[in-house]
């Protein structure tokens, strides 16, 4: 038996609680994490797909999931920085409150 359903099993349910903290969350920062767990789901994917396949190139993989990695660290800081931002101009991280931000 192929251990690809039990992969994409997992990997729906990383997205599944990731999107449920991005759903259900009001502090920003908790919101980002959620967003990485979906984003590590698609990478889960990824690999298990490629890993299955029936000809894997030893490279082709790889290589995507290390530049959505390194797109999801870029996400991560600008979020943080934006984050950081909101929290010394408002003192709070919670989404709503920050309804004040007009010029």
């Amino acid at each position: 038996m192929s251990p690809l359903p039990f992969l994409l099993t997992l990997s729906s349910v990383l997205f599944a609680i990731g999107l449920f903290a991005v759903l259900s969350r009001r502090n920003a920062i908790l919101i980002l994490v959620g967003i990485e767990l979906m984003l590590n789901a698609g990478n889960l994917n990824f690999i298990a797909f490629w890993r299955f396949s029936p000809h894997p190139d030893p490279v082709a993989a790889p290589v995507f999931v290390l530049f959505s990695i390194a797109v999801a660290a870029a996400e991560a800081a600008v979020g943080l920085a934006i984050i950081l931002l909101l929290f010394r101009h408002t003192r709070t991280s919670r989404i709503n409150q920050l309804n004040s931000l007009r010029g």
